[in-house]
């Protein structure tokens, strides 16, 4: 079987894609932010990004790396991360800022950095400034390139040789991409709906059978969880593995689309059956696990992380 860059990811760190589940955002300037960087604050959080760029104003950079530097000598004071606590990322203003935060003491305890607006031809810098320790990437596919397929093949390649085993998922920048094209949200509408829907299925195809996982944008119109639960729902359709968050309360909302249905566990169950046969039938369904193992594990990974979904309300999500 062929090596993908998730594969040496899993081995290096044993961190899924899947497990970064609702991905909350929050400005690095936060007075509690080792209450809610530990877990203790928001509980149930699968991961957080500190973010140290679009949150933060310009004069308060000085604050929010002040902050940060204590919160990272006060993680480095602590034998190790409780059970619970969240996959910790921070999300540098610049790679000058990123060389900075690899080599602050405590650092060490960060799950990796959030790279924004990454572009062809800068990914090797990027991943230098992780300074030799051993951290993942985020990379944010967010500039006017991620529309050009050529951009986007070229970016392909350079994370393949370049970075394989430092990624553990591009990060989609719905909000920045909408902004290129002078737009924004709709309320009602889920962005499968509108210009960037295209869009998501191009980087899907380009990135995810390269072995790069694929996070959804943010759902920015926090008051509308019916729309926020049929894009989660379509997200997963789409193999992203998680969603960036702004606001705990969507939480939730987007890891219940990520709980798998019990008759597609079963039937993923059985097409990892070792005696499976070539072709079969369950539930009404053709299985065949040489075509189908692949999305088989992916399932029995997600009932693992997110459990079995209720059927009423997984038909209502995928309507």
């Amino acid at each position: 079987m062929t090596k993908t860059a998730h594969d040496d990811v899993s081995a290096a760190r044993g961190i899924d894609p899947l497990a970064l589940g609702a991905t909350l955002y929050v400005p690095a300037t936060r007075p509690d932010i080792r209450a809610v960087a530990t877990g203790a604050k928001l509980s149930g959080l699968r991961s957080i990004v500190l973010c140290l760029e679009d949150a933060v104003a310009e004069t308060d950079i000085d604050d929010a790396l002040a902050n940060l530097r204590a919160l990272l000598a006060a993680l480095g004071r602590i034998d190790a991360p409780t059970p619970d606590a969240p996959l910790l990322f921070v999300r540098p203003r610049s790679l000058a800022m990123a060389w900075e935060i690899a080599a602050l003491p405590g650092a060490e305890r960060l799950t990796g950095l959030v790279a924004p607006k990454v572009r062809p031809g800068g990914v090797a810098a990027w991943v230098a400034a992780l300074g030799g320790r051993d951290l993942l990437l985020m990379p944010t596919l967010e500039t006017p390139e991620v529309f050009d397929p050529c951009a986007m093949r070229d970016l392909r390649d350079e994370l393949v040789a370049t970075a394989r085993g430092r990624v553990l998922a591009l990060r989609i920048g719905g909000n920045d991409l909408l902004a290129c094209l002078g737009l924004r949200r709709m309320p009602g509408e889920t962005l499968y709906e509108g210009p960037l829907g295209p869009l998501v299925a191009q980087l899907v195809g380009l990135m995810i059978p390269a072995g790069f996982a694929l996070t959804a944008p943010v759902f920015d119109i926090v008051r509308d969880p019916v729309t926020l639960a049929r894009e989660a729902a379509r997200d997963v359709a789409f193999g992203l593995c998680g969603k960036t968050a702004i606001h705990p309360m969507q939480v939730a909302i987007i890891e219940a689309a990520y709980a798998v249905g019990a008759d597609d566990l079963a039937r993923a169950r059985a097409i990892l059956e070792e005696d499976a046969r070539a072709v079969f039938q369950h539930a009404g369904a053709m299985c065949e696990p040489t075509v189908h193992r692949a999305w088989a594990r992916r399932v029995v990974a997600r009932a693992a992380l997110y459990g079995v979904a209720e059927e009423a309300w997984a038909a209502d999500a995928t309507g």
